[in-house]
């Protein structure tokens, strides 16, 4: 029937007769027709409720109460738009982009023409990115044999969500994969995971792998993380030490000792010992670093450091030794190389001595200490050097006193960089060359570095700084097109004695010299004379303008003495602006008496010895030093009788010239 009405409804059956026969079946079994007056309406669900996370699938339900042989038929965003028709009355989709979310609706249909139950309400779907998961690791992703490893999975997401995490790990060099859920252990090293981490105690090299983890929240999954690596040496870990820039250094310098752990780096802390004996201020080392500055005589010593992490708390073995020197500033004893220079080429010679009795040259090479080969007396020779010679060499007492540390580099290359193996006093100038084997000259061209930076480009094998700087101090190394020098420390100190000093002990030792001098020829003056037995009266001769002059001595009835005058006289010039001071004038009077009494009326002269020094201190030059000195020694005798003076003779010059360092 077409266009069913309520009024159709009730207890329908059939039986069958045949044409012409008067007899027919037995009737059918009675079917009950229903017909309600308003379309049926289903009802539509998703699995999951809510928001759904892209990779994972949705379920749509679409819930009637009709009876089979329906079709259904899905609708997104209006109701004009299938997107599928489904034989059941659910529908699972892949969300594979937050573009999959929007409206739904569902309907029946059947018959033929189909005929159309009602749209169901709307649906909304929520779609969000799905989280990714993050493993870290502690204490490090490199671990050592015996140490307690501690992988995390980290995921998140808005809100106090549970989630359940699934571990899976591929074993580095096996094919075999297997999951890891927080129930299961890690062939019995593995503990309980308890949310989120999986802790291995006393990890062992079959722990090797890439651990990975995915989160799920009901029925839905987080992305899954990034493979993190493990790895796990078979030895256990052990601390090295180095010393920054050179074991062997002047007091008042800083040196900075570093202990590490070669192949790890995270999660370290570090202790330090010296002559075996754990420092007490070991903690400030605790990072890895351990400076002194400045550096003193008790800081001596072989240093040893130990490294640890984790918990519980895992322990490297003990570093080999680095023995550190400090030595004084002014050593008593020098070791004096020839050549004089801190590197070397292989197969040259080399001749190391103390310059004083009674020490010996020790040396340190490849973490032995021993004494020089070939060594007579205070020197050591080497006839053939080798790269095994490469070390540091110092003088030391039979009582073990250690002095003048100094760094020498063996080179099997084809260039080196020439400097000197000892401190540049600041101030002075530092010259660099480039040499090369062939020639144990300058090469024509090289490029200078210092701390890895160029400082001179190709231009000559010769680099000079003028005027050296603490700040100058640095690692140095030359580098022609296809050859590079081994790197050189230079160090600069400071100067140790102050300019006034060494001006005051110059002109002091001057002036003893002119004096020592002056009294020589007093005496050779002085015998030529002994002649003479006439009193005379001396009277100096004047000096120049501004200078101070010695009285008259006056001709008296009793007996006098023969007097001999010194008459000192120095000018300084200071460097002040010109015409704007007058010179300083200091004038020093030395009077040496000769007790030999004679008769005022006697015959013979007295004998008068004057004599004038006259010291000038240039300008300061446009260069450091003290400008010229000149010394004038003037020697002058004056004979006098009977009132009247005569002016001898004999006039004796002796010009002194000093360079002396600097001006006032």
């Amino acid at each position: 029937m077409s266009g069913a009405a309520e009024s159709d409804q009730g207890q329908y059956w059939c039986k069958g007769q045949r044409s012409g026969r008067p007899n027919s079946s037995q009737s059918s079994s009675a079917v009950s027709l229903s017909v309600k007056d308003l379309k049926p309406k289903p009802e539509l669900r998703s699995d999951p409720a809510g928001t759904a996370l892209t990779g994972n699938t949705v379920t749509l339900t679409c819930n009637t109460d009709l009876s089979t042989g329906w079709d259904f038929y899905w609708y997104k965003n209006t109701q004009d738009s299938e997107i599928k028709t489904t034989r059941t009355n659910s529908y699972s989709m892949k969300i594979d982009s937050v573009s999959d979310g929007g409206q739904y609706w569902c309907r029946a249909g059947r018959g033929e023409p189909v005929y159309y139950t009602q749209y169901s309400d709307e649906l909304t779907l929520s779609v969000t990115e799905s989280p990714k998961a993050v493993v870290t690791v502690r204490p490090d992703e490199h671990v050592f044999r015996g140490e307690t490893v501690t992988l995390r999975c980290d995921i998140k997401w808005r809100g106090n969500t549970e989630w359940t995490y699934r571990w899976q790990i591929e074993q580095t060099g096996q094919h075999n994969h297997y999951n890891y859920n927080q129930n299961n252990q890690h062939k019995n090293t593995v503990s309980r995971s308890s949310t989120q981490e999986l802790k291995i105690s006393r990890v062992e090299v079959f722990h090797r792998g890439k651990y990975s983890c995915t989160g799920q929240m009901d029925t839905q999954i987080s992305q899954r993380s990034d493979a993190v690596a493990l790895t796990v040496s078979s030895d256990e870990a052990q601390a090295a030490v180095r010393v920054s820039p050179q074991p062997w250094l002047t007091e008042g310098h800083s040196v900075t000792l570093i202990c590490e752990v070669p192949g790890s780096s995270t999660g370290w802390t570090f202790s330090w010992f010296r002559d075996a004996d754990h420092l007490s201020d070991s903690s400030r080392g605790a990072g890895g670093s351990y400076t002194l500055s400045p550096a003193a005589l008790q800081h001596t010593g072989v240093y040893t450091c130990r490294a640890e992490r984790g918990e519980p708390a895992y322990s490297s073995q003990n570093s080999s030794a680095q023995p550190l020197w400090v030595t004084g500033v002014s050593a008593s004893v020098r070791l004096v190389l020839r050549p004089s220079r801190s590197q070397h080429f292989s197969s040259d010679s080399l001749s190391l001595s103390c310059d004083s009795a009674g020490w010996t040259v020790r040396r340190y090479t490849h973490a032995n200490t021993q004494d020089c080969s070939a060594q007579t007396g205070s020197t050591c020779g080497i006839q053939s050097l080798s790269t095994s010679d490469t070390g540091v060499y110092w003088c030391e007492s039979e009582s073990g006193e250690k002095r003048h540390p100094l760094n020498i580099t063996v080179h099997g290359g084809a260039v080196i960089l020439e400097s000197s193996a000892d401190p540049v006093i600041e101030g002075e100038t530092l010259t660099l060359h480039c040499l090369h084997r062939s020639t144990i000259s300058s090469i024509l061209t090289a490029d200078f570095y210092k701390d890895g930076s160029l400082i001179q480009n190709q231009t000559t094998g010769e680099m000079s700084i003028p005027t050296v700087s603490k700040s100058d101090e640095g690692f140095y190394y030359c580098k022609t097109k296809s050859r590079e020098s081994p790197h050189s420390w230079i160090s600069v100190r400071a100067s140790s004695s102050s300019p006034l000093l060494v001006v005051g002990v110059s002109v002091g030792l001057t002036v003893f010299l002119l004096l020592l001098i002056l009294l020589v020829l007093l005496l050779r003056h002085k015998k030529r004379d002994q002649h003479h037995n006439n009193q005379q009266t001396s009277t100096p001769v004047p000096t120049r303008s501004g200078e101070s002059q010695l009285e008259n001595v006056p001709l008296q009835s009793e007996p006098v003495s023969d007097v001999t005058y010194s008459e000192v006289t120095v000018k300084k010039k200071k460097s002040m602006d010109k015409d704007t001071m007058p010179e300083s004038t200091n004038v020093t009077y030395s009077k040496i008496r000769k007790n030999m009494k004679k008769d005022i009326n006697s015959a013979g002269p007295s004998d008068l010895i004057y004599t004038e020094i006259n010291m000038k201190d240039e300008k300061k030059t446009k260069s450091k030093g003290f400008g010229l000195a000149d010394v004038l020694i003037k020697m002058k005798s004056k004979e006098k009788r009977s009132g009247q003076s005569s002016e001898s003779g004999d006039t004796l010059y002796s010009e002194v010239k000093q360079n002396t360092d600097r001006g006032f």
